[in-house]
């Protein structure tokens, strides 16, 4: 596995893949985005199964850990990964981490007793990744890890630091069209974190925050307040609830998390406390759309498009099994959706009249933030998660 590969919505892609050779760059077309045709993943299928036949000798069983099985992202995570297996002809063994370590590893374990062909780990908690992955080396089963890293497998997810920056980026935008500067620059920046997920995870922070400076580089740091949502609506409510007392009645508050779920928790806590009119939220992931449509305080959040991570994982364990290249990182190619153009990427949805604000990402200060994530101690070993370019 070599290097680090970032990719676009599906929307964007279109090269078919031919099979005349395995190399890089026919490796890399399996990983376009779109849901691959029944050929594509019969070929490829027939690829893996020469080099290393389904251990029942029928047909490939994947093992899917969820995050958790009731949130919209996971729900949306899961749904695709489906959609690939089915159309793959490969097996699906679901279980349910429920956001937690322990869950997480017994669940490892049972996918290895399972001798399932293949894992799919979608687990929050950064401290139980070597346990989760010791059953799964035992048994020298492949893994792809979601969103959060472990030594061993192939990373599939966010760009944390540019989705972050853009988030920031965006909210600071937003606050001075919505408030002007001077009074932006007197507000409170409260960014809902998840301590328990680490550095990596943590570069998602670090990104709102830098992405809102470079915008506001005046902005008082003393202003900037990190609670640990513990990636959950009803955790980030209570963090929020109690936060607000600190917070002067006159000033404005934006709010920034970790993912939609936590946004959305702190805005109910401001609107609980009849402050909704002085404040502004971002989110992640862009997978609660009916808020984003509906609420006016929610004015966007950055794209993870969940929903076809299943066009990249399915392919990425099928490639793996095949012994083709594939890179150590995939990352998502994130874009901003915002009440003006929720229907170019979610069809279902209507757009509201006019273009909007736009994105003015400063790609400069973006860069400088990514050159200070390559030289942080705490990123050792992550290196391949910082983007060489913004």
């Amino acid at each position: 596995m070599k290097g680090i590969l970032s990719f676009a919505p599906s929307f964007v892609f279109g090269v078919a893949l031919s099979l005349t050779s395995v190399n890089v760059s026919a490796s890399t077309d399996f990983l376009k985005g779109q849901l691959l045709s029944d050929s594509e993943y019969a070929d490829l299928v027939a690829l893996a199964k020469e080099k290393n036949p389904p251990k029942n000798g029928k047909q490939y069983v994947f093992g899917f850990a969820n995050l958790q099985r009731n949130i919209a992202f996971g729900v949306k995570v899961e749904q695709g990964i489906e959609k690939n297996a089915n159309k793959a002809g490969v097996a699906l063994v679901i279980a349910d981490n429920r956001l937690d370590g322990p869950t997480a590893l017994k669940n490892a374990q049972s996918f290895a007793r399972r001798n399932v062909d293949y894992a799919i780990e979608f687990q929050t908690d950064i401290n139980f990744g070597p346990a989760v992955m010791k059953p799964f080396n035992q048994k020298s089963i492949g893994v792809t890890a979601i969103d959060i890293p472990m030594k061993g497998a192939t990373f599939f997810g966010a760009n944390n630091p540019k989705s972050g920056f853009m988030g920031g980026t965006f909210l600071a935008q937003a606050a001075v069209a919505e408030w002007g500067e001077n009074k932006v620059n007197k507000g409170y920046l409260v960014v809902g974190g998840l301590a328990q997920s680490g550095a990596v995870v943590g570069m998602r922070t670090g990104g709102q925050i830098a992405g809102f400076q470079a915008k506001l580089p005046g902005f008082n740091e003393d202003n900037i307040i990190i609670i640990d949502t513990k990636n959950t609506l009803q955790e980030s409510f209570n963090q929020m609830k109690n936060v607000l007392g600190r917070i002067p009645k006159d000033a404005v508050v934006m709010g920034i998390a970790i993912n939609d779920q936590s946004a959305l928790g702190m805005l109910r806590a401001v609107q609980q406390a009849q402050r909704e009119d002085q404040s502004l939220f971002v989110g992640m992931g862009a997978d609660e759309l009916e808020p984003l449509v509906s609420e006016d305080r929610f004015v966007a959040s950055v794209g993870y498009f969940p929903e076809r991570y299943g066009n990249y994982l399915v392919p990425i364990a099928l490639m793996s099994l095949a012994g083709l290249d594939i890179p150590e990182s995939v990352l998502v190619n994130h874009v901003m959706v915002t009440k003006n153009n929720i229907c170019e990427f979610y069809y279902e949805h209507k757009c509201r009249d006019g273009k909007g604000m736009q994105l003015e990402l400063d790609t400069a200060k973006l860069s400088a933030h990514l050159d200070f994530l390559r030289s942080d101690p705490n990123l050792k070993g992550f290196e391949s998660l910082v983007p060489a370019q913004p």
